[in-house]
Parts: structure tokens; sequence; C-alpha cells
């Protein structure tokens, strides 16, 4: 089963949710007062427009132009859906547009163009060229898309770069590369065999022998077999392009004795006959979607030596375009490339190649097993969620433009470059991924307190459907039965407890009675608990053993759900416990401590929060900067009410943690390093803070929620930090994303305190 799999019913309700889509436009500049806006339009908006009028390389100093893909499609070859039509395309193009900011900060604007005419797609395009940086063509059938694509890099003066063509090509390049070192092979030798004579097909084709793969070495077949010279059946210009001198007619012909086969077929196209007739140590590339030509268990069965690729998350070496695509982009863009040539194409796959033959950074084996990640027959390609791409591929594209002279605005300084590159991605997001992967090799027991709720039954659904582990409802199973046969989801194997009818209650009351017998609670008041409050049996749970981890708080306040947790389960030793927020705005992330437990902490507290929430920082990718926060600036003005704040610097330069921090500070100053710098001097900080220690709960809780509530970003959290036992609390009305994340997080820390005890 591939974990990575979503309902159609998840899908659809992200989708539709809030604003639909999946992105939207803002604006760069501030557009407050009138001012303003006579600065960005009219009047003043006229003096960029005679610039460009006088130089239209311009546009790319006072428009967006040069950060802009146009993502064009007309629906014709959707996934693998097929003619879907050009607004059945638009969910993709707007994924893709996602991708395009996600990976490398490109801004990507979809184009559905309701057109099957091939002039008709190519004057669109072309006549609407001026608007943007580059041109990524998406879900166009073959031949039409060869056509397409050759037209319009002869008419336009951007880069135009068919994805489904070339991406799937640049990757598999990569892999291939590294395959062939593996094994010893000569490129100038190797015998490879291609199935499926389409635009990804013909477009590995092309690229292996550009790489130095001769001529009559590379054997395309399609459904009527070998693509040979002279022959009539189903050939157009492209194929025949690649005809080769051959007696062979069948696919199973080409395969035997053959060094590579890759697939870019169908399920099944590859039988276990075809691959043992293979030579010595075979590399198979079998990427049908969403099920391979023949899956790598299948081939484990009939060949130890293979080295094996799909298109695949949850098997080894997935041929991922998003490998590629944002980053060639990128590449391209900052060098104002005229094009996308082969040089830069061959430049992609040998980054992309080298990369995965490097060490892999701490940050990258912190959440996955080194095992996994290390050079070899089951890492021959990089992991999607490396954060060394943002600077690997995007330089090597950019340097091959730069030396086959299609770079418009050569970059004079390389390694300003890379600095910059590392700059414009946030890595909270890849080290969340990275931790999701984690939690899949290592499945949890975890339990969701508020079983009975319709969210919750969801979030557990798709928890288990993820692969994290098993879910536990706590809840009475004929309401939960009924809950879910009115939302019309299957059962599924869900493992349900009632709190009162549980064969462990005497245990878990004794538990209890343990802990809160000397703090004014009776026997029986431990029973009503245990029997009527699913948070402290949850918990229970968790504390006795019987599951790794809980989440709730859906339906309760924080503080409820929090004081039930912690009749059960203590902070870990010599730690404190405290709610670690974070906001994600505009690619950059900003952790907020304590939003939930202290109310007012005092220095010690403040200085444990800061050194706990750094480590947590650091988790997630980042180089802690932390700033303690207070309505002052290193005692301008002074008032008593700041020393704590100074207080916990003095002990924090006593501990000498390894971090930057600095305090007391106004939350401007933090976030703005040119004026701390300007008027700050004195700041030990090198750059502005990611890590804000609050001074009081109130502030810090009021800072998170109005955030989250404004817009302009995203509030992942409150995480409970500090607790001996995994427990997470939502907010009240979280989504079922929010309660997966969280689950997961939870089941994280499970894994962690396991490396721990």
């Amino acid at each position: 089963m591939d974990k990575n799999r979503v309902t159609d019913e998840e899908a659809l309700e992200l989708h539709a949710c809030g604003r639909p889509g999946k992105f939207e436009i803002q604006a760069t500049k501030p557009l407050t007062t009138q001012r303003d806006l006579s600065l960005a339009y009219s009047p003043g908006v006229a003096a960029p427009c005679l610039r460009i009028a006088d130089d239209e390389s311009k546009a790319y100093d006072y428009t967006a132009k040069g950060n802009i893909v146009a993502i064009v499609s007309n629906g014709t070859a959707v996934l693998g859906l097929g003619n879907l039509g050009a607004q059945a395309a638009k969910p993709v193009m707007e994924g893709k547009a996602v991708l395009f900011k996600r990976f490398a900060d490109v801004d990507g604007i979809d184009l559905e163009v309701d057109t099957q005419d091939v002039d008709e797609f190519v004057n669109c395009v072309r006549f609407l060229g001026k608007s943007w940086g580059g041109v990524n063509l998406e879900d166009i059938k073959a031949p039409e898309c060869f056509v397409i694509e050759d037209r319009l890099k002869e008419l336009m003066d951007i880069p135009v770069f068919h994805d489904d063509q070339h991406g799937t090509a640049i990757i598999t390049a990569a892999g291939f590369i590294n395959a062939l070192a593996l094994t010893s092979r000569d490129i100038a030798e190797v015998k490879v065999v291609i199935n499926g004579a389409g635009a990804a097909g013909i477009a590995c084709a092309e690229l292996l022998k550009a790489m130095g793969v001769p001529h009559d070495q590379v054997m395309l077949c399609d459904t009527s077999g070998v693509i040979y010279q002279g022959r009539e059946k189903g050939m157009n210009q492209w194929k025949s392009a690649h005809a080769v001198d051959s007696s062979l007619r069948t696919l199973d012909q080409a395969m035997a004795g053959a060094d590579v086969c890759i697939g870019l077929s169908v399920k099944g196209a590859f039988t276990p006959e075809m691959i043992r007739s293979m030579a010595d140590q075979p590399i198979i590339f079998a990427m049908a979607n969403p099920d391979p030509e023949i899956t790598p268990e299948e081939i484990a069965e009939i060949r130890s030596d293979a080295i094996v690729a799909t298109g695949r998350s949850d098997y080894p070496n997935q041929i991922n375009n998003v490998l590629g695509f944002p980053y060639i982009f990128r590449g391209a863009l900052d060098v104002r490339a005229s094009t996308i040539n082969m040089a830069m194409k061959i430049a992609a796959a040998e980054a992309l190649a080298k990369l995965a033959r490097e060490d892999v950074p701490d940050e990258v084996a912190r959440a996955y097993e080194i095992s996994t990640l290390r050079y070899g027959r089951n890492y021959i390609i990089p992991a999607p969620f490396d954060p060394r791409l943002i600077v690997a591929v995007p330089k090597a594209v950019a340097k091959a433009a730069m030396e086959s002279g299609v770079a418009r605005k050569p970059i004079a300084d390389l390694h300003a470059y890379e600095q910059q590159l590392s700059a414009r991605l946030d890595p909270t997001a890849a080290s969340l991924q990275r931790i999701f992967d984690k939690v899949r090799e290592n499945p949890k027991r975890v339990v969701f307190a508020e079983g009975e709720e319709e969210r919750t039954i969801r979030a557990a659904l798709a928890f288990q459907q993820a692969g994290y582990g098993t879910p536990v409802l706590v809840g009475r199973e004929q309401r939960v039965l009924e809950t879910m046969k009115t939302m019309g989801v299957a059962h599924n194997g869900l493992e349900i407890h009632n709190a009162r009818l549980s064969k462990n209650n005497a245990r878990y009351v004794d538990f209890l009675y343990q802990r809160l017998g000397r703090l004014g609670s009776l026997k029986r008041d431990c029973q009503r608990m245990v029997n009527q409050n699913r948070n402290v049996f949850a918990a229970c749970m968790v504390a006795c053993g019987e599951a790794d981890a809980m989440v709730t708080g859906l339906t309760r306040s924080f503080g409820v759900a929090y004081d039930d947790i912690r009749r059960a389960i203590d902070p870990t030793a010599k730690q404190r416990v405290f709610g670690l927020s974070i906001l994600v705005v505009r690619g950059r992330s900003i952790f907020i401590a304590d939003t939930s437990v202290h109310e007012l902490p005092n220095a010690e507290q403040l200085a444990d929060i800061a050194v706990q929430a750094a480590a947590a920082a650091r988790t997630l990718g980042h180089e802690p900067r932390v700033a303690l926060l207070s309505y002052s600036n290193f005692g301008n003005p002074w008032h008593p009410a700041a020393q704590r704040i100074r207080d916990a610097v003095q002990l924090l330069d006593l501990r000498e943690p390894d971090f930057e921090y600095d305090g007391e500070m106004q939350a401007n100053v933090a976030l703005n390093f040119p004026l701390m710098k300007a008027h700050y001097p004195v700041s030990r900080l090198t750059g502005p803070a990611n890590v804000l220690v609050m001074p009081g709960l109130h502030s810090a809780n009021i800072t998170a929620k109005l955030m989250q509530q404004a817009g302009g970003g995203t509030v992942i959290g409150p995480i409970l930090i500090g607790l001996a036992h995994s427990a997470q609390v939502v907010q009240l009305g979280a989504t079922v994303n929010d309660l997966v994340t969280a689950a997961a997080l939870s089941a994280y820390d499970a894994q962690a305190s396991e490396k721990q005890g």
C-alpha cells in the first residue's frame, strides 16, 4: 500500500475549505496610504513604464517578471487520467505553482488554454510571453507537445520547458549516472531499452544520448515493439529520429542482455522472464504510475543483483520531478537565460547525481535512518526534501547557462549566489516532512481522546492510512460506529476503547490514586476521572504503557486538557513543560515560547524555556537565534518588570549555551536586523531572531493567536515540549489536518523518548 495516498474526500475537503484552491497573490510593497498607492500605481507607475519602454530588459528590475513562471496546459494529458480538458487541469497547475514556490521560491501562475489546436495554443502563449520569465508546459499530449515546445522555443526569448518530457528525463539521468558507477559500467558501452515512446520516453532517449550513450545502443519501444529503421506502423518524426538498425522486433527480444531498462509505460509491461534475461547487475527504472511496470518485490524474487527505481514514494530511488523543475527554473531565471538547453539539463542531472554521492547532512540524518540515505543501490537519487537541493541544482544550471552562452545576466560571485539560494527557503516544512517519514519507519500507537467526534475519526483514519501508526479511539463503541456510518466511512479495523468498560480501569485507578491520593483526591474521585474523563483515561493509557502517545483538545480548552493530562503524566526530569508555536510567514519560521503553560515565568524558567526552544528549532533545521522579549531594549526604558528578562540573560551567560541569544529587546528590534544593528550594535545576535521567548503567557498566547486569525502566515502548534510521556493538545476547532499533524508529532516525540530512555 502506498502510504502517501489520500482519500478523494480528504483531497476535496482540502481544495474546497477556506479560500478555494491552493494559492493567492499578495502584494510585496506597502499599499496602506494614498501615497503608497500613488507610488505603486498612478501616477508613480509611469516612471518604470517609461524606463521599460526605452529598454525592455528593465522589466526584470522594475517588475516581478524575473521570478514568474507560467504553468501552461490544455489538459490533454492530465496526470494519468487522459484528456480532461483545460478547466479540469487547473487543480494540477495550481499544485505545480505551489511546488515552485515551496521548493525554489519561484512564483508560478497557472494558465489553462482551452484549445487543442497547436497554432492557437502557440499563439496564445507567445503573445502573452512578455509577462513571464519562463514557461513550464504541462500535461499536453504527444506528439503535439513536441511541436508546441519546439515552436515556442523558436519564437520566445525566455526558457520554455515541458516538464513531462525533460523533468522526468533529468531525474532519470541522475539515477542512471550513479547506477552506472555502482555497477562499474562505461556509458559508451551500455545497452539501454526504453519502453514507452511518448514525451518522457523520447526525452530520456535524447538526454542519455547527449550524455554519451551511442545512438545504436538505445532501443526505443512502444506498444508495437521495437522502433527500428524502416518501420511504418505507428511512426512519427520523433520516433523515427531514434529508430535503430536492428533485427529485433519485440520488447522481450530487446530486453535480452540489456544493461538498463527504463519503463515509461504501463503496469505489467516488464515480465519476470524479461528481467531474468537482462545482463548481470541490471538497472531497472520502472516508472509507470501509480503501479510500476514490475514491482521491486517481484524483481527481488528474480534478481538479487538489480538496482531498481520507480515513480513511487514508498520504494527507494523515487524518480520524482520535484527534484528538477523548481531548481532548474530557479537557476535559469537567476541568470535570465534565454532558453534551457541540453548543457543545462545535463548539468542538473550531474548535480543531482553528485548530491546523492555526498554525505547526508545532519538535519536530514536526524529525521531519517542513516542506512536509508547512504549512497548505494537503494540511494542513487537525493531525497526530495534534502535542503541542499536549493543550492546544488540552481547553481549548476546557472553555471551551465553562463558557459553555454545563454545567460543574459551572468553571476560574478557564485559563492555569494550560494548564500542567496540558501536564504530563499525556510527549512521547517522539509524538516517536518522528514519527521513524518521517520514516524512511518517506526509507527506508534497513538490515542485520540475525543474518539466520538467526526473530525477525530477522520484524523484517525488519515493517520492510519498515512502509515504513521495505530490510532486508538476513546469513546463509546456504538456511538463511534454510528458516527462512522453517518460519515459513510469504513471501520477499517480501528481500535475503540470505552473508558467506562475498559478491562484496565482498575489498574488505571490505582495508578492515578498513587499520584493524587496525597493531593486531595479520594480513590472514588480517581475512579470517576478514569471512567468519565477521556483525557485522563488516554493519559493513563500512555503513562501505563498501553499506548505511546496521545492527542486531544478538539472540544476542550487547552487549560482543561493540559490539566487532565498532567494528572497522569509528569514533566521530563530537569525539563520545563511549555508550548511552542511556530509561525511560518513569507518563507520564514519564527518560534514563539511559551504560548501555553507558564503565566509569568521567572528568570530561571525563561532561561530553561530558551534552551529547550532553541533545541526544538535546531531539530527543525534552524540555527537558533534567541531573543528574550520585553517592551524595552537593553534597559531603555528601565523598569523593574523587565528585570527578570535581564536576569534570564545573565543565567544563560553562566550556562554558556551553544546558540546565539540576547535580550531584553522589543519584537521589532529582534526581527528587523538592520534596525538592530543601526541602533543597538551592542546586540550579540548576528541576524534576525528566529526564536522569541515571550515575557508572559498573555503576550505569547495573544501574539500566536492574533497572527493565526489575522492571516498572512501559518501557525503550527502549540507543540507541548517537556512531558515525560508524549501528548499533544490541539486548539479548539482544529482541522483534521491539524489533528493528524499533532498525532504524528506526538508519535515522533515518543520515538525520541525511547532513544533517550
